[in-house]
């Protein structure tokens, strides 16, 4: 198994890249997909996430409010913090598991980790970073989820910086121009994976629990 760790700040088009790899037949791993699966109506998670932060955080149908609790925890670390230590577990350990089940697989599987960069639990073959000017990950955050300016950039700004994490990368996607420029970055971007060695296991009594993801809201 390759597996192809994929990152990159919000607003970035990371989303768009692991689909375009998809399509050329990669399996994916998304931690935010996974994150939203955990919180389901019934799950531990949910029912800790109620507790913790009350029950006016669930919606009528016994959903999860993402936009009032994101709202509430990312202007506070400690109420972050403590979101963090109920998600970020439960999270790390489905990750895992579906690493350890696409192992001895033949192909290429993404992890679309967005926090991939700020804590590298899993070993990877390579890791990508999709990377985006500031202002366009802004206006894209702003047209396509509905925030405010004024959000967005509070949030890129909690992240890692685009330098850092250009950095650690051993190839980088520059997701700046238009849709037919982003395919051929991603056709060159599959055949080069291809040529990558298999990912190393995990180190023993590692235990899949760093955090994956700080999507909360939106």
């Amino acid at each position: 198994m390759i597996l192809l760790g994929l990152t990159g700040g919000i607003g970035s088009g990371k989303s768009t890249v692991s689909a375009m790899l998809v399509e050329r037949g990669a399996e994916l791993i998304d931690a935010d997909a996974i994150t939203r699966e955990v919180q389901q109506p019934g799950s531990p998670v949910l029912a800790a996430i109620a507790e913790r932060f009350g029950d006016d955080m669930l919606a009528e149908d016994g959903s999860l409010r993402r936009q009032r609790l994101a709202d509430r925890v990312f202007a506070d670390p400690e109420e972050l913090a403590a979101l963090n230590a109920i998600v970020h577990p439960a999270v790390g350990a489905e990750i895992q598991r579906r690493i350890d089940e696409a192992r001895g697989r033949p192909g290429v599987v993404v992890l679309d980790v967005p926090l991939l960069g700020e804590h590298p639990r899993w070993p990877v073959s390579a890791t990508v970073v999709v990377d985006t000017d500031t202002e366009v990950a802004v206006a894209r955050l702003v047209q396509q989820r509905g925030m405010s300016e004024a959000d967005a950039r509070a949030r890129i700004a909690r992240q890692m910086s685009r330098e850092e994490r250009r950095a650690r990368a051993d190839r980088v996607v520059v997701n700046d121009g238009s849709l037919e420029d982003l395919r051929r970055q991603v056709d060159e971007l599959w055949a080069w994976a291809q040529t990558l060695p298999e990912a190393p296991e995990a180190p023993p009594g590692a235990d899949g629990t760093a955090p994956a993801t700080d999507r909360v809201g939106r």
